[in-house]
């Protein structure tokens, strides 16, 4: 099990590094500070598709696919001067979302580096299957 976080975060590491998931010079926070960014109140945003949500989450994270963000940002207006902490699978998706998150207004939306490749292997909580009604 350890090998496997460990290729994760290495998979993750070396995306980013070929990538440049943070060439969009967006604020980056890792796994752990995003962590305790929702233990003390931030939205988690998950911008992953419906079927990778169900494959592996963060618990408590809200799915807002990053396709239908615009569209339905009005669903999250409330959280607009509050800490957003905002994931995919590896970072690049993420990025964008924030990027789409400034423009509207979201001050303190902030990217969580590696996403949840990242989260996995630095062995926070996860949780799979269909969310909880």
């Amino acid at each position: 099990m350890k090998f496997h976080r460990l290729l994760l975060l290495l998979g993750a590491l070396l995306f980013g590094l070929v990538n440049g998931c943070s060439a969009e010079n967006v604020p980056l926070v890792d796994v752990q500070k995003a962590a305790a960014m929702q233990a003390q109140g931030a939205l988690l945003l998950d911008v992953r598709q419906p079927d990778e949500y169900r494959e592996f989450r963060a618990p408590n994270s809200m799915l807002l696919p990053l396709g239908l963000l615009r569209s339905r940002m009005g669903e999250i207006s409330r959280y607009k001067g509050q800490p957003v902490a905002v994931i995919c699978h590896s970072g690049r998706r993420s990025a964008r979302a924030v990027k789409q998150l400034q423009e509207a207004g979201f001050t303190q939306a902030v990217s969580v580096d590696g996403g949840m490749v990242a989260w996995a292997a630095a062995g926070l909580p996860v949780e799979r299957g269909a969310p909880p009604q």
